[in-house]
């Protein structure tokens, strides 16, 4: 957490109300960090649509039955695997992010959106499909997610284990690293580069101000660049 915020909340009501994911991940760039970013076809369930918060990373399989008799491991016959408890696991800004499964069936949906609201969770990011996407609209739930697909996750797929670190698109996401997704795409900060980076961007989003408003009074942009080293 940035030292300059009291906690959680405080900074990441300060991200929604002065940055963008684009500024924060410039900023990782100069750090080094240059494959934060998700793959770009994981977008929001409506454009206006922001998450920001702590992952609770989920690991999806592909299943064949709801409940199937024999096999080495009791998720087998268990409908729906771990989905339930990792859902409730859900703590107040943290974000439901889940991976692993293939792309042939919903991985979210409206239910799941209102026990998340319930605990005041901060979003979900599927590497997959959402259903029931206008209740999750109706209900105002920041979703990212490749788009909607009805086809149900019961007889296909179980959540095998949550909490532990995932990959999205080679992309390390582990507990507690900060999810930041707005209509530009779904950005990892991880835990300990969050400090410097909320940090100096704060300071960029400051200075580009400085460059529109000196661009919208005629200032070239070699001039600007050279005048304020950002653009």
């Amino acid at each position: 957490m940035n030292a300059s915020f009291a906690d959680d909340s405080e900074l990441f009501a300060a991200v929604r109300g002065r940055l963008f994911t684009a500024v924060v991940g410039d900023i990782l760039d100069t750090m080094g960090l240059l494959k934060q970013f998700l793959p770009p076809r994981i977008k929001p369930l409506r454009d206006d649509m922001v998450t920001i918060g702590r992952a609770m990373p989920v690991l999806e399989a592909d299943f064949f039955g709801v409940s199937v008799a024999g096999g080495h491991s009791e998720l087998t016959a268990k409908p729906f695997g771990l989905v339930f408890e990792a859902l409730d696991s859900l703590k107040p800004n943290e974000v439901y992010v889940c991976t692993g499964s293939s792309p042939s069936y919903a991985l979210w949906g409206e239910l799941m959106s209102s026990r998340a609201l319930h605990l005041k969770a901060a979003g979900a990011v599927c590497d997959g499909y959402c259903r029931d996407s206008a209740g999750i609209l109706k209900l105002d739930y920041p979703t990212f997610c490749y788009g909607s697909y009805a086809q149900d996750q019961g007889p296909r797929g179980k959540v095998v284990d949550y909490g532990i670190p995932i990959e999205i698109g080679g992309i390390r996401i582990r507990p507690g690293d900060i999810m930041f997704g707005d209509r530009d795409g779904v950005l990892v900060v991880p835990r300990e580069a969050e400090q410097e980076a909320f940090a100096r961007a704060f300071e960029k989003v400051t200075t580009e101000n400085k460059v529109r408003e000196a661009i919208d009074k005629g200032m070239s942009t070699v001039e600007a660049f050279e005048t304020f080293g950002v653009m």
